[in-house]
């Protein structure tokens, strides 16, 4: 299971939402490129963004800060946030993006998705963003009657690379993941799964290392690591296969 460090922008700088709410607003004052070189300096091996402005209003307002990041760092980065277009991803994939993330899109143009995973097989990427259980999109603005669970069994059948999935209610709260949506869809897909919204400690993230054996292959993380709460290089020392033996997992390390 990865650690994978978040960046989120806003009119080109790192920020963090409480609970998805625009505004409850977080800025940070490290530039977006200078963040992502000091966690792969930590031992990141992906970074994860996501252009707020374009999630929200669909318009990309954030590519020179994505493109700074992409030149800077030597490690692949996924990238979310009002992707819409074939025309989009295209663009993205030219700056040296790894691999996109589908959101509102994925709900909105299925067929869109399906042809894109076709066209590029491995590098889409749908996320899957809920509230109690039901679907999100448009920057978490608007709400779906559409059950997480039911998108998850149709795009199953898709060649995407992964699913990300983010629990809202827990999304920068630092008070730990909701293991029992993480577990539902683990449950009903094959497709390797990305877990999000929630972790404030290393204990935390040794909560999902259960979930490893049923396909959760990494977890995005974002206000813990910006705020100190630990560093890349101790969530990689606990992780690694060899070390957690040494750790109880009920202990509240670094709380």
């Amino acid at each position: 299971m990865e650690l994978i460090p978040a960046i989120d922008l806003i009119n080109g700088k790192c920020v963090r939402l409480f609970k998805g709410d625009f505004n409850k607003r977080k800025d940070f004052t490290k530039e977006p490129h200078e963040q992502a070189k000091f966690w792969e300096s930590e031992g990141a091996k992906y970074i994860h963004i996501v252009d707020l402005d374009a999630a929200k209003t669909g318009s990309p307002r954030n590519d020179e800060s994505i493109k700074k990041i992409a030149k800077t760092v030597n490690i692949p980065i996924q990238i979310g946030g009002g992707i819409r277009s074939h025309e989009r991803i295209k663009q993205l994939f030219s700056y040296g993006i790894e691999k996109v993330i589908m959101g509102t899109s994925a709900i909105e143009n299925k067929e869109l998705v399906r042809d894109l995973s076709n066209e590029f097989p491995g590098r889409i990427i749908v996320g899957i963003d809920a509230k109690d259980g039901k679907v999100s999109t448009r920057g978490w603005l608007e709400q779906s009657n559409i059950l997480a669970t039911d998108l998850v069994k149709e795009f199953s059948s898709f060649k995407i690379a992964s699913f990300i999935v983010t629990d809202i209610n827990t999304d920068g709260t630092l008070e730990g993941t909701n293991e029992e949506f993480i577990k539902s869809i683990l449950e009903i897909t094959d497709i390797p799964v990305i877990a999000s919204g929630g972790i404030g400690s290393i204990s935390d993230l040794l909560s999902l290392v259960k979930f490893e054996n049923s396909g959760l292959v990494g977890v995005i993380v974002g206000k813990a690591l910006y705020e100190n709460k630990f560093t890349i290089s101790e969530a990689n020392n606990v992780l690694s296969s060899e070390r957690l033996n040494d750790f109880d997992l009920n202990r509240n390390y670094y709380a």
